[in-house]
């Protein structure tokens, strides 16, 4: 009998040590995901001026201030993940963050699959040619090189335009094989250029205005179709940003310019 009582005594030590796991194991997946509401988790490329790059080793543009400012709006703090443009709306997918902020006009193709946030600001588009070049405007473009990254607006344009896109994401890059003729040309925003020209020498360089003929593009941020409510609560964020000027003042500190509009 006495073996029994032991017996039972045991299973029950069993028992409640198991549920004492059980209690911690829920109650640290419940305080993973409390801390994972806190911050919002922000993929951008960072090697791309002004939208987001490093300066004196420390990241910091357009989209990184931002970035910073809705995350703010929305009770959060954000966490930026500096990613390949290659690998940043497959990262978006994997859940390595929870939003993409990196001058990303929206498409009809990745919208079959995501979901896209009211647009912050307006990206206008030039072509980047060699000093020398012939080209007088984006129709000419036709049967020439133009790098521009993979999956990108500039693609669809060079594209639209009849040309064999060179895929290349990088500016810096793609800026010097313009220079070194390695291709006839680079479609890629206004922004981009205006800054990269602060710092570098274009000499060799001239860029094209092609707003006669490619309309600005909007730019917003894009979501997993999942998060709804994060991409709800990010859009109201945004509207109180962009009404009391926030999104403006950022524009001309980084563009020169107010171009949310």
């Amino acid at each position: 009998m006495k073996s029994w009582k032991k017996i039972l005594l045991v299973v029950l030590a069993v028992i409640i040590a198991g549920a004492g796991i059980y209690t911690w194991q829920a109650s640290s997946r419940a305080s993973q995901k409390n801390e994972s509401k806190k911050t919002l988790v922000i993929g951008l490329e960072g090697t791309y001026a002004p939208y987001s790059y490093r300066k004196d080793g420390k990241l910091t543009g357009f989209e990184v201030d931002l970035g910073k400012a809705v995350a703010k709006k929305m009770g959060l703090k954000a966490k930026f993940v500096p990613t390949k443009w290659d690998s940043l709306v497959a990262g978006l997918g994997t859940g390595k963050f929870d939003v993409i902020m990196n001058d990303m006009t929206p498409t009809p193709e990745r919208a079959k699959h995501y979901n896209y946030s009211i647009p912050y600001i307006k990206s206008r588009s030039i072509l980047i040619v060699p000093s020398d070049s012939k080209i007088k405007n984006i129709k000419e473009v036709k049967g020439k090189k133009i790098v521009a990254g993979i999956g990108t607006e500039n693609a669809a344009i060079a594209k639209k335009y009849g040309a064999t896109v060179v895929p290349n994401g990088d500016f810096a890059t793609a800026v010097g094989m313009v220079k070194d003729h390695r291709v006839d040309g680079e479609v890629n925003s206004s922004g981009a250029w205006y800054t990269y020209r602060k710092k570098n020498n274009t000499k060799g360089l001239k860029a094209i205005d092609i707003s006669s003929d490619v309309k600005p593009d909007d730019i917003s941020a894009l979501f997993n179709k999942k998060d709804n409510a994060l991409r709800h609560s990010y859009d109201k964020a945004m509207k109180e940003l962009l009404k009391d000027g926030t999104v403006a003042k950022l524009s001309k500190k980084y563009f020169g310019a107010d171009i949310t509009k």
